[in-house]
């Protein structure tokens, strides 16, 4: 059910991001705490701010109260994805392509759970090949728990 009214929402979301020029990145619904959330991550090149998140919320909040897609009540976040923003879609693995990303396993691999390394490519049948150290190391995807780029200071 949670990933029908993700996929039904986005359709929504995306519509509107797209008036503004915004990347839709990614849409979740969640219960944390007793209470649900319908998080919507956004970017644009060079970044997005509070007053354009605020925007989208301005105008998507009405439409969804109409469409109703939601049982449940819920609160609604705009946001950045952030710096160590986690790869989801496979065009996030073509856009960064070459750039440090930090990998958590659901179980060891070498008697590690995580690894840092440059992202090569996710392959078509859903191997994520990073290079570690000088060494190509290769994950399934169904084993990652989350890949995330790194925070570089």
């Amino acid at each position: 059910m949670k990933k029908n009214i993700e996929a039904l929402i986005e359709a929504t979301v995306k519509e509107v991001t797209d008036r503004h020029e915004f990347e839709l990145v990614d849409v979740e619904y969640v219960k944390e705490a007793g209470e649900y959330y319908l998080r919507i991550y956004i970017d644009k090149e060079g970044g997005i701010s509070l007053s354009e998140c605020e925007i989208i919320s301005r105008e998507l909040s009405p439409i969804l109260d109409e469409n109703d897609p939601i049982e449940e009540n819920y609160f609604l976040e705009i946001s950045s994805p952030g710096l160590d923003r986690p790869l989801k879609k496979e065009k996030d693995f073509v856009r960064y392509a070459g750039r440090d990303v930090e990998l958590k396993l659901y179980k060891a691999v070498d008697g590690k759970k995580q690894y840092e390394g440059k992202l090569i490519e996710l392959t078509p049948d859903n191997i994520i090949r990073v290079e570690v150290g000088d060494e190509p190391k290769e994950f399934d995807r169904k084993d990652v728990a989350i890949i995330r780029l790194a925070i570089e200071f």
